[in-house]
């Protein structure tokens, strides 16, 4: 095949969304409302690269050839694969039985504090093997591949020792080295989260474990490469912010990259230390001042917005996604997909609710849970868009515009989705799921 002819053409898209970059950078104010919408467009693609974007009319003559394959995607909507920049994905157990208690009147902080909340998730994900987490979590990534989404954040955070962190990052190491091997799958950004909570054993002795996290975690991640950023749960009932800034500043000093959980609860300096540390990313941040925002601003740290959880937790506040993108701030979107509080693998969700409960429009959000989420996990240079250049990680929407993707919540309407050009076959997608009762009994009991 000629160089510049496309193996692949996707064309004829009632509306073809670009999500391109502003200058480089994620879209923030006005501009993250524009998603670079393409009427009757098309996408050419030359093995696991975008080759060229435009009008169908002008594509096909230009890159097809008698080899080229051509998927009409007329009536439907074209975006780039989605991008969750936030997830807890390795975890064993589940807690319904919280959700029953928070449907009662009890508070995520009251259910944390009787030694439920993340320490039931941490018992139960120390009993697990390693073979045994990278199986359910391998079966959470696919089910979110069917929803649209290419490219997955995952955390470890449930291990909360030496032995249970290690495990935890080494088996999302493992599934993402097995899942490029075996062909097209989704792509996997792991991050440290050995501060998510001060496990039971440390009780009392907060300080004693951000020594451990720092003395012995951190060493051994950053020397085998197990993760690329380091994350704190920097609020009330988790860690305080003198505490986050000595883990950070650790985790900056071996080279791992910054994000952190903000003000999901309490604003105790989250903000502030993730402006002053160039954070990525600062996530939740449901309580927010005008001057946590100019902080976010002025260091262009993506705001990564989480509104699954408040819906988990019955909340009636969402962050506050108007002011801050009259602020600046990039805007990102998240599932937050956890056991305790968001057990939704569905990132399309999260753009509906961005729109519902946050005010979004519908090209906000897209372009919160594209670009703008890949800048977060600093990949906006060679994903989150359909770009020339860029891999061609793409979803086709049974959607006749983009804002359907949004209005037309509650059902998957993620029609075929493409990772570097090569299309996921929905069967395969969806059958890793297997009878874990005897698993799943073991690790609550």
């Amino acid at each position: 095949m000629e160089d510049n002819k496309a193996s692949l053409i996707i064309h004829s898209a009632a509306e073809l969304l670009t999500c391109a970059g502003d200058n480089g950078g994620p879209r923030k104010g006005k501009a993250q409302a524009d998603a670079g919408v393409i009427t009757y467009g098309a996408v050419a693609i030359r093995g696991e690269r975008i080759l060229a974007v435009g009008p169908t009319e002008e594509l096909i003559p230009k890159y097809r050839s008698d080899d080229t394959l051509l998927i009409d995607a007329s009536g439907k909507t074209v975006t780039p694969g989605l991008v969750d920049a936030h997830t807890h994905l390795l975890w064993a157990g589940w807690r319904d039985e919280e959700y029953e208690l928070r449907l009662k009147g009890a508070t995520y902080l009251e259910v944390m504090a009787a030694g439920g909340g993340i320490m039931s998730t941490v018992r139960a994900t120390r009993l697990a093997s390693e073979e045994e987490l990278k199986e359910l979590t391998r079966a959470r990534l696919m089910r979110m591949l069917t929803y649209g989404t290419t490219t997955v954040e995952i955390k470890s955070g449930y291990g909360l020792s030496e032995e249970g962190e290690l495990k935890s990052l080494w088996a999302i190491r493992d599934l993402n080295i097995e899942l490029r091997e075996a062909g097209p799958g989704p792509r996997i950004a792991a991050t440290f989260l050995g501060a998510h909570a001060v496990p039971e054993e440390y009780k009392d002795k907060a300080d004693d474990y951000v020594d451990l996290v720092i003395e012995k975690m951190l060493p051994t991640v950053a020397s085998e490469g197990l993760a690329e950023w380091c994350d704190v749960f920097c609020d009330v009932g988790a860690f305080t912010a003198e505490q986050t800034r000595k883990i950070v500043q650790s985790a900056r000093d071996l080279g791992l990259g910054t994000r952190l959980h903000a003000n999901e609860f309490a604003r105790i300096g989250a903000v502030q230390i993730a402006a002053e540390m160039g954070a990525a990313s600062a996530d939740h941040l449901l309580v927010m001042e005008p001057e946590d925002i100019e902080a976010l601003e002025k260091t262009g740290t993506v705001a990564v917005l989480l509104p699954g959880t408040p819906l988990g937790l019955g909340l009636k506040e969402y962050a506050p996604a108007r002011a801050l993108i009259d602020g600046g701030v990039p805007i990102g979107l998240a599932t937050d997909c956890n056991p305790g509080t968001c057990p939704s693998e569905n990132l399309a969700l999260m753009i509906s609710l961005a729109c519902s409960q946050m005010k979004m429009t519908p090209s906000e959000a897209i372009v919160a849970a594209t670009i703008n989420s890949a800048h977060a996990l600093n990949r906006g240079h060679i994903l989150g868009s359909l770009e020339e250049g860029k891999l061609a990680d793409i979803v086709i929407w049974n959607a006749p515009n983009h804002r359907h993707i949004a209005y037309h919540f509650g059902v998957n309407l993620a029609e075929s989705v493409f990772v570097g050009g090569v299309k996921i076959e929905q069967q395969t997608a969806i059958n890793p799921f297997q009878d874990q009762d005897d698993m799943v009994e073991r690790f609550i009991s």
